[in-house]
């Protein structure tokens, strides 16, 4: 039996070289996006893959519950959370509707499409699943003209930390979490909300994927396909754990005395 791979955001970018890659690694998939035109074209250019086609909205419950119930009842070997949108923009000035909307594909969606499909991973005594991030959820501490992202930022920091936090809960289960970081990558991600970054030197979704696959084989939690020097990485990391060590029923000195 071939395994499985369920995709989200497969219709183009990143999400669709995750599928020409799992396709040419051997496996069968499960394609998710809103657009069904660009599945089936997708389907047509991976002859000899057995794909099937889910076109689902993950900013609404109902596209989210529909994929759900896919990844919880189909041996879905390695699912890969990749849907994502675009808006950038002051938090004071993102339209509430499109606020909603980021939140529900970059946190709901991952988190209840992991949960769904974990129980059968865990049976089966294996699985991966492959969070689609980015470095800008390292860039809290960056003056805000540098690009407002509050709300953006904010929803790859989660997807960070639970990725994290899941592959620690999942040890010994034969189950992999691994989130990729990717930094600016050449699709049509920006422009769709009108940025034109065709003049800024940007990796390939290609790039991406190879990175996210070999930093699973090489034991990484975390891959940053664009930092040469991981060390950077695992310093934050441990400092992150360090001052979460460094906690004391005390408060401390600073707070004391006004």
């Amino acid at each position: 039996m071939a395994s499985l791979a369920l995709i989200t955001g497969a219709s183009s970018g990143i999400g669709k070289a995750f599928a020409e890659r799992l396709a040419k690694d051997g496996h069968d998939l499960v394609v998710v996006a809103r657009r069904k035109d660009r599945l089936e074209a997708l389907a047509a250019s991976l002859p000899g893959t057995d794909v099937r086609l889910v076109t689902a909205d993950l900013s609404t419950d109902e596209g989210i519950d529909t994929v759900a119930e896919l990844a919880a009842t189909l041996p879905v070997t390695m699912l890969v959370n990749n849907a994502g949108v675009a808006h950038y923009m002051p938090m004071q000035d993102l339209p509430t509707a499109k606020a909603r909307e980021l939140v529900h594909v970059k946190v709901v969606a991952p988190t209840m499409l992991t949960r769904a499909a974990l129980p059968g991973m865990i049976a089966r005594g294996g699985g991966t699943i492959v969070n689609v991030a980015g470095m800008l959820a390292f860039s809290g501490p960056a003056p805000a003209s540098q690009l407002p992202r509050a709300v953006y930022a904010g929803t790859l920091a989660n997807t960070v930390t639970m990725s994290q936090t899941l592959h620690a809960e999942l040890a010994g289960t034969g189950v992999t979490v691994h989130v990729v970081c990717p930094g600016l990558v050449a699709t049509e991600f920006h422009e769709v909300q009108g940025m034109d970054l065709s003049a800024v030197p940007r990796m390939s979704a290609d790039d991406v994927v190879t990175a996210a696959l070999t930093g699973i084989t090489l034991g990484e939690t975390v891959s940053a396909p664009s930092v040469e020097d991981y060390s950077l990485l695992e310093t934050v990391f441990g400092a992150e754990l360090a001052a979460f060590a460094a906690q004391s029923p005390q408060l401390a000195s600073r707070y004391r005395g006004n």
